[in-house]
């Protein structure tokens, strides 16, 4: 697929501890022959910053995304709480400054979740992916509810050769995760996640998969101290898997 390279935007948990992730899109990207770029000098896109209060360092880590990948035409990034930063709080970050919010509206035009971009930008539901088992889907917040992204990672799954797609009840329901949410009502977050949980494992399934490894790391980590089987896949690595390789 001819065309300017999409330039990566690796999320800073997937960058520091599930590169696999990242590495999963790259090989979705290849088997579609679709050109990439990374530009190097990318660092947090600042979301934790804003969460917590801190627009002015929100502001700094913006501003230095927005130098970095001003000259891209295409960004994907395989999470959606990130898109939703850039897409939509960027331009807050710089009230008093009409160049500034102007740059970051036209940079989160250009900003797209992996399954967003797959789907809506090049019209691909099909990667020739094989997956066989059977999986259960987490929507997580800022991508389902923020960015109204749901039919796209189902569509894609949908298409994955061996995959059967059980519906967890209340998909679309936090799983207690939420930043610093999680570290500043602990108790809260774990009962969430504990519904989670609950919900996952009524479907019988054999993986629980998402866009966000965010909220994948925090349903991750609870199933492994409960004792829990239930493998945790991100949308990428699903969709990176052909015969004989599938995860």
């Amino acid at each position: 697929m001819a065309g300017a390279p999409v330039s990566l935007f690796i999320q800073c948990l997937v960058d520091s501890m599930f590169p696999e992730v990242g590495e999963a899109m790259v090989k979705v990207f290849d088997r579609l022959s679709i050109p990439m770029a990374y530009p190097e000098g990318q660092t947090c896109c600042g979301q934790p910053a804003y969460n917590s209060g801190y627009r002015r360092e929100a502001a700094t880590a913006a501003r230095h995304f927005i130098e970095v990948f001003e000259g891209a035409e295409t960004i994907v990034c395989p999470s959606g709480s990130c898109v939703y930063m850039v897409r939509h709080h960027y331009p807050e970050l710089f009230p008093d400054d009409p160049v500034m919010a102007k740059r970051a509206r036209a940079i989160g035009a250009r900003t797209f979740e992996f399954t967003e971009y797959l789907v809506d930008v090049l019209g691909i539901t099909d990667v020739m992916a094989e997956h066989p088992g059977v999986v259960t889907y987490h929507d997580s917040c800022h991508l389902s509810r923020g960015l109204g992204i749901a039919r796209q990672p189902r569509k894609l799954l949908a298409n994955v050769r061996g995959l059967e797609l059980i519906e967890m009840v209340d998909s679309d329901t936090c799983c207690g995760f939420g930043g610093t949410f999680s570290i500043n009502y602990p108790e809260i977050s774990v009962a969430m996640v504990d519904e989670k949980i609950t919900n996952i494992l009524a479907t019988g399934a054999d993986a629980v998969v998402g866009c966000d490894i965010s909220c994948l790391m925090n349903i991750l980590g609870r199933l492994s101290r409960r004792g829990e089987k239930v493998k945790v896949l991100h949308i990428a690595q699903v969709l990176a898997g052909v015969k004989g390789e599938s995860r």
